[in-house]
């Protein structure tokens, strides 16, 4: 930080949390896939006639759907801090420009 009132910001910085986020999101559409389609569990999977069938496949669906949902509350919060920080950024840069252009 300069003198009185000065500030300085990275921009670079910002610009690569931005792409950090943005890679948190792509990775978690593989998670996110990977809960919605390879936990299915087939009929019969458990097995056949036992009094608890019933019971394990519905806690399976339940834990299925809350990991579902928690992955989603994730990549909202991760996708609107990444725009948050693409907009700080993009304030800041415009803010740089506009004090270059008022000093010439």
């Amino acid at each position: 930080m300069g003198g009185s009132g000065e500030y300085k910001v990275d921009l670079d910085a910002l610009d690569q949390v931005v792409k950090e986020l943005n890679q948190v999101l792509k990775n978690m559409g593989d998670s996110k896939s990977t809960a919605k389609n390879s936990t299915y569990l087939a009929p019969g999977t458990l097995g056949h006639g036992f009094k608890e069938q019933e019971e394990l496949y519905k806690a399976h669906g339940t834990m299925k759907q809350k990991i579902e949902d928690l992955i989603e509350r994730v990549e909202d919060l991760v996708d609107k801090h990444g725009k948050k920080s693409a907009k700080v950024r993009g304030a800041y840069q415009d803010a740089e420009a506009d004090n270059t252009i008022s000093m010439k």
